[in-house]
């Protein structure tokens, strides 16, 4: 039995309302944890004062230079004791998850046994980071907890200027809406930069996230440097059987107003007999109708990944969403994995030797220009490679049909 919890009115309050509070989840943990009693001491004393108090330092496992995340009280009296003594050290240890984030129940048992032993019993899993976060663990049991973990057959995870956990989406294991094996895909590009997220030497953090399909379940576009986001070039596949059946379960007026008038592109028309258009050319792969009417449509058969650069969170400038630098690639044969692989090596070893301190991928391509990255890591200028459609009408043609007659020239030859 922990000792007594301190009085915390202003979290009291998260837990009055309709929703499940994470107030609940501490003190059900506090009810044996010093460290979780002292924690919710510190918290109410944050709410109350509107700062933190948490500073960073340098805490970590043998053989590693990152992927613990130094968390140390700032709350002391006047003898420069800790206030809440029990929390005074609050280190989170990151671990790589599996593809796909595959766990079988004895595996989370195994994970809950070693936390509530060694740590807080805090576990969150996984976050915009994509790692198992172990929260709340003293300097002294850091080691001995992630050499559990490791014999698990678990490694650590990506923390400060280098290559962070990857992150992939369920894919082919359970969605029918997956166009490339994700889960060799994760595989291959964590294995191939482990040394790079293990010892931090990067100008800043770079992260890897792969996505079957264009839905990116696991924000692929937003949120990391080197997105794979699966898709298909020919013609979307359409079970009019079905799409009757789904008319006739729905209505016209539902399959309307919410699958034909909600296209982008305005490439889906229903016909007088219930069959489905679409417009093919047009289509710019929202996945809206797939997903809304996933027994009648499906992707097409000639499967393939894009590759986007440099989404990221605001840092030195807004938001970036990423650039296309492969429009299509197939990824199917052992080749197609190493041109991946070779691609993937080429963007991190440009961005290390070019990156400014503390700036991520998109910024540095903002900075230098597309063309200049692209020449960097040696793909050809593509019309397809966009970031966003121009806002201007007014567009300069010089030298236009000399770079046409090139990159047809490059069609006709791939």
């Amino acid at each position: 039995m922990a000792k007594p919890l301190h009085d915390t009115p202003m979290l009291d309050q998260l837990e009055s309302g309709p929703w499940p509070s994470f107030v609940t989840g501490l003190k059900r943990l506090a009810k044996d944890k010093d460290m979780v009693v002292d924690l919710l001491g510190q918290l109410e004393t944050s709410y109350e004062t509107r700062k933190g108090y948490w500073k960073g330092g340098t805490v970590g496992v043998i053989g590693y230079g990152g992927g613990v995340i130094p968390r140390f009280t700032e709350l002391r009296g006047e003898d420069n004791k800790p206030l809440f003594p029990a929390c005074a050290e609050f280190h989170t240890i990151r671990i790589i998850p599996p593809p796909g984030m595959h766990y079988d129940t004895n595996t989370l048992r195994k994970f809950c046994d070693i936390w509530e032993e060694h740590g807080a019993g805090l576990i969150a899993l996984h976050g915009q980071t994509g790692d198992i976060m172990m929260q709340g663990c003293t300097t002294e049991k850091v080691q001995v907890a992630f050499d559990e973990f490791n014999e698990m057959g678990f490694d650590m995870g990506g923390a400060g200027p280098a290559v962070r956990t990857g992150m992939s989406c369920v894919g082919a294991a359970r969605c029918e809406m997956s166009c490339f094996d994700e889960a060799r895909t994760m595989r291959m590009l964590v294995n191939n930069v482990l040394d790079d997220m293990h010892r931090p030497a990067l100008p800043y953090k770079f992260k890897y996230k792969v996505s079957g399909c264009a839905n990116d379940c696991v924000n692929s576009i937003q949120r990391s440097d080197f997105a794979v986001l699966g898709t298909w070039r020919d013609d979307m596949k359409v079970n009019q059987d079905e799409v009757k059946a789904y008319v006739g379960e729905k209505g016209r007026k539902y399959v309307v107003d919410n699958v034909i008038t909600r296209c982008p592109t305005q490439a889906l028309s229903l016909n007088d007999d219930d069959t489905l258009d679409v417009d093919n050319k047009n289509c710019v792969r929202c996945m809206h109708c797939l997903n809304v009417m996933n027994k009648a449509l499906s992707p097409g058969d000639d499967k393939g990944i894009t590759i986007l650069c440099g989404g990221k969170r605001t840092l030195k400038i807004g938001d970036l969403m990423g650039t296309v630098i492969v429009p299509f690639m197939k990824l199917e044969s052992d080749d197609d994995f190493e041109a991946l692989e070779e691609l993937a090596t080429e963007v991190i070893d440009f961005f290390a030797e070019n990156a400014l301190e503390h700036e991520r991928t998109g910024e540095m391509i903002e900075r230098i220009g597309l063309a200049n990255f692209l020449e960097g890591v040696g793909l050809e200028v593509d019309p397809n490679m966009i970031q966003n459609p121009r806002m201007n009408s007014y567009v300069r043609m010089d030298g236009w049909e000399e770079e046409v007659e090139k990159w047809n020239e490059r069609k006709a030859a791939g």
